[in-house]
């Protein structure tokens, strides 16, 4: 008698379900770094994409952390801001040195990481109790700290994190397809694209030479208007990134050529960003507000990370040092070390401000 086939039949093999296989540092899709997702059960896989100088999907590593706390020199008791909440980084390092006495305010927003933020710190036994957590733009400080009675420490960290630039759903990078969307409240105002959609050319390349030092702004600008013009809609990533490509296809063959195309889409990316989120508006508006906000001997650091932030920040901080507002303010920047850019890309553009309000 033969002997029965061992092998399984091609029902059987329809029923197996092989498990998704996790595809390195670099998956092409964001929602199969399910790995990088779940820091609390791979920790080894996060470690070694950190020690790798990148940054873990759905993650945010938070810059300066030492430099910010050697200049807060907070203490048990104090209250403090932080302004951006983000993945919460800056915020834990904070709250560890009160040491479970006095309380921090802290806004965002962004209601999606804002709300896994609040839940992570809250598990890590960072409750109401010392944390306070407000969907709120940071411009609207003044109205806490009339709550509050004012704030001991201020930290505002004016970068995008990461968990937003990573995930294509919210249009942050040129780097993957998503739609063209760029806002930090996707319920709240409008949309990149939908701000191109009746844009001027003239206030396009206003926009990006004013958001972002853009050298090619002409270009850009008509290229780009000409293009929504034509019925051709630009409303994904990918769309506006072949734009760009195709303008600056005038460019000389050579090794060269590809660096430039892809920094004129950061700032292109950027100068957008920065229009959807008022995010100059924004800023000129805490600066006005921060010295009523500080507690005399108060200490506020700041964070920067492009040219047009930090000028205004600067010139808002030696302003008040001018008017006796702050009795210290930073001359020089401080930036983050060399160990720290490598381990954190994005790091490199940093830049820390700081001033203390007077007594």
């Amino acid at each position: 008698m033969a002997e029965k086939d061992a092998r399984p039949t091609n029902a059987e093999q329809k029923e197996h379900k092989r498990r998704v296989r996790y595809k390195g540092k670099y998956p092409r899709k964001f929602e199969e770094k399910y790995k990088e997702l779940d820091p609390e059960k791979y920790q080894d896989t996060i470690a070694h994409v950190i020690q790798k100088g990148n940054t873990p999907a759905g993650m945010h590593i938070s810059i300066m952390v030492q430099e910010i706390l050697d200049f807060l020199k907070i203490q048990p008791g104090e209250t403090g801001f932080d302004a951006t909440l983000g993945y919460g980084g800056h915020t834990k390092a904070m709250l560890k040195c009160l040491d479970g006495k006095g309380h921090i305010y802290a806004t965002d927003v962004d209601p999606e990481e804002s709300a896994k933020t609040k839940k992570r710190l809250a598990e890590q036994g960072f409750g109401e109790d010392i944390l306070t957590i407000r969907l709120q733009n940071f411009c609207t400080i003044d109205e806490i700290a009339k709550e509050v009675g004012g704030f001991d420490f201020i930290l505002a960290d004016l970068g995008v994190s990461s968990m937003q630039i990573d995930n294509p759903k919210r249009g942050f990078s040129f780097k993957v397809d998503g739609p063209l969307d760029l806002r930090l409240n996707q319920e709240k105002g409008l949309s990149a694209a939908e701000r191109l959609d009746t844009i001027s050319r003239e206030e396009l390349a206003g926009m990006l030479y004013e958001n972002s030092d853009e050298p090619y702004c002409e270009e850009l600008a008509k290229a780009i208007t000409d293009e929504i013009r034509k019925g051709h809609r630009i409303d994904t990533t990918t769309k506006l990134r072949r734009v760009i490509e195709q303008t600056l296809s005038f460019l000389p063959e050579n090794k060269e050529k590809k660096d430039i195309v892809r920094k004129t889409c950061q700032r292109t990316f950027q100068a957008l960003r920065i229009d959807v989120n008022n995010e100059f508006e924004v800023l000129y508006e805490f600066m006005e507000k921060l010295p009523d906000t500080l507690k005399p001997g108060g200490r506020v650091a700041i964070l920067t990370f492009h040219s047009g932030e930090d000028k205004l920040v600067k010139r808002a901080l030696k302003d008040g040092y001018r008017q006796g507002i702050y009795s210290e303010y930073a001359k020089d920047v401080i930036r983050p070390s060399a160990k720290e850019c490598a381990q954190n890309g994005r790091a490199r553009s940093t830049k820390m401000r700081w001033a203390v309000k007077a007594k």
